[in-house]
């Protein structure tokens, strides 16, 4: 009898044992999903929360990093004013134009070094060289039709590979242009000059390379002075096929857009350069001396067959064509006006 209720106990701790258990599998699971939810929601809004961080935590650290030079140099002049913190530094005044240069042109080698070198790249640029090289394997001035052609190939792929690598720069650049220009971080005149001088020792390596191997292979005039003309001629029509890149890409600010139009613009260049027809009706005059692909060509050609080697050429190449001068000077109004032009068109970008 007395053994009853003691079972009885037992058994009832046991329920209540089990009901414990039971509520804490539910409170456990209750956590559970409610963790997964968070975790989930939290997946959803990174995007947002790293934007917030950015402007929150790193974006006045690196307006106070390009401040810090205007910051030391008048810490001293002002008294009171010398002492006001970085953080306080508003729009591009905050800095002098030679620092906002300085670190833009940094930040620009570090960028362009990674796209410009790559496998891809340079497969695009040594593929060609070889096998055009190969192609004109030792040939010799009296085959003037062959070295033409092999003058004129140079031009335009070097004519639409510049043009084409420049269109998507700034397309691509807008977003962040807008955003540290609406800022304050810099001026535009610093962001432009500084990108076009990170440009020019990336975008200048790969055609020196094309260049040597070409030359070499097809066995070109063996004179130094002939081979250095050759490469500063390649060189300098590089830079003005960039600069009619920038032009469009900015104009444009639509990638797809920009790379139409210079698609139609070097077709045309292609036609009027000066190779496959020497007879230009007078109505398309203007578009034989607006191609920098002609200029180019012509010097190419002035450079291989100067001095004796001239007698060699056809007179149908020479009569009626402009001349050396006349070419330099046309290539060089096309580099500063193309980048020019890319520059006021950029001012139309909002921030």
């Amino acid at each position: 009898m007395i053994m009853m209720p003691i079972i009885a106990n037992f058994s009832f701790l046991d329920h209540v044992k089990g009901c414990i258990s039971d509520c804490s599998m539910c409170v456990c699971a209750g956590f559970a999903q409610a963790e997964y939810s968070d975790r989930a929601a939290e997946g959803v809004s990174v995007k947002q929360s790293l934007i917030a961080s950015y402007a929150r935590e790193l974006a006045p650290k690196v307006k106070a990093a390009i401040g810090a030079g205007a910051h030391v140099e008048n810490g001293h002049a002002g008294g009171g004013a010398g002492e006001q913190p970085l953080e306080s530094c508003s729009g591009s005044g905050c800095t002098s134009w030679t620092n906002q240069f300085a670190i833009l042109l940094r930040r620009s080698l570090k960028e362009r070094r990674h796209e410009t070198f790559t496998s891809l790249r340079l497969f695009q640029i040594i593929a060609p060289a070889l096998v055009a090289g190969a192609m004109w394997w030792r040939s010799t001035p009296l085959e003037v039709q062959d070295r033409m052609g092999l003058l004129f190939f140079i031009s335009i792929f070097w004519g639409v590979f510049a043009s084409f690598n420049a269109v998507f720069a700034f397309p691509q650049e807008r977003p962040v242009l807008a955003r540290e220009r609406a800022s304050g971080m810099y001026s535009l005149s610093s962001y432009f000059m500084a990108r076009m001088a990170g440009d020019l020792p990336m975008e200048l390596a790969l055609p020196a390379a094309f260049t040597v191997i070409v030359y070499l292979m097809a066995g070109l005039n063996p004179a130094p002075a002939a081979f250095a003309l050759t490469l500063v001629v390649i060189l300098s029509y590089v830079l003005v096929a960039e600069g009619l890149g920038l032009a469009i890409g900015a104009l444009m600010m639509d990638a797809k857009r920009a790379s139409t139009l210079a698609t139609v613009i070097m077709l045309a260049y292609l036609l009027t350069g000066g190779f496959y027809v020497h007879n230009v009706p007078i109505f398309m005059i203007w578009a034989k001396y607006s191609s920098f692909t002609y200029y180019c060509y012509r010097l190419l050609i002035a450079v291989q067959y100067s001095g004796h080697l001239a007698q060699l050429l056809p007179l149908e190449s020479t009569h009626g064509e402009a001349g050396t001068w006349t070419c330099v000077a046309a290539l060089v109004a096309m580099f500063f006006g193309y980048r020019l032009l890319a520059y006021f068109a950029l001012r139309r970008v909002r921030t």
